[in-house]
């Protein structure tokens, strides 16, 4: 469920430290609930070859694979547009507490992670379009609980990168990130039962 973006911008997360000129595109309530210590098994699950949120429903492994066939066809994700080449990453700007911390990458995307805490993962990705971030945040519940509140910030590169993220808006929004949330929310309470 897509939430206000101040759920991200009024947390004090530690990537506000890091984001200058990064735009935020979306926030979200992801399906995933546990207990104040479980986002290490939410990201362990998110970079494991077991998530299969991207690739569950037809329509989102379709405009993923679709995604990635042109990326290749067009040179957007091509080595030199990656991080480390293109784009600096932010690992190079952390401190030494979340350097020590970095986190699993992901194995179905090109995602990296930066840094892993116990309330906060960030993984990074550049292509020709701009470099993308995504944090998740562990947000504690009224009623104790913790949920995952996920955030896309994108840093676009040029009118290209602009033009792409508007016209991927409503793709996103309309139908890669509520069926992810649905099979997300069909697969988690499998892989870590809440008592």
């Amino acid at each position: 469920m897509r939430i206000p973006d101040t759920e991200f911008t009024s947390r004090p997360w530690r990537i506000h430290e890091f984001i200058d000129g990064f735009v935020l595109e979306d926030v979200w309530a992801m399906p995933i609930s546990g207990g104040p210590d479980d986002l290490s098994t939410v990201v362990e699950y998110a970079t494991s070859d077991k998530n299969t949120s991207l690739s569950s429903n037809v329509v989102v492994r379709q405009l993923f694979a679709l995604r990635w066939r042109l990326g290749k066809l067009l040179g957007w994700d091509s080595e030199r547009q990656q991080v480390g080449k293109r784009a600096v990453s932010l690992r190079d700007g952390l401190p030494a507490d979340l350097l020590a911390v970095r986190g699993p990458d992901m194995v179905t995307t090109p995602f990296k992670s930066v840094y892993l805490t116990h309330d906060e993962w960030v993984a990074e990705f550049s292509a020709s379009m701009g470099h993308i971030v995504m944090h998740h945040g562990w947000v504690k519940k009224d009623d104790g609980t913790y949920y995952s509140q996920m955030t896309a910030l994108v840093k676009p590169y040029g009118f290209f990168g602009k033009l792409y993220m508007a016209s991927i808006n409503p793709i996103r929004r309309l139908i890669v990130y509520p069926l992810q949330a649905k099979a997300i929310r069909r697969e988690f309470p499998q892989l870590h039962p809440q008592p």
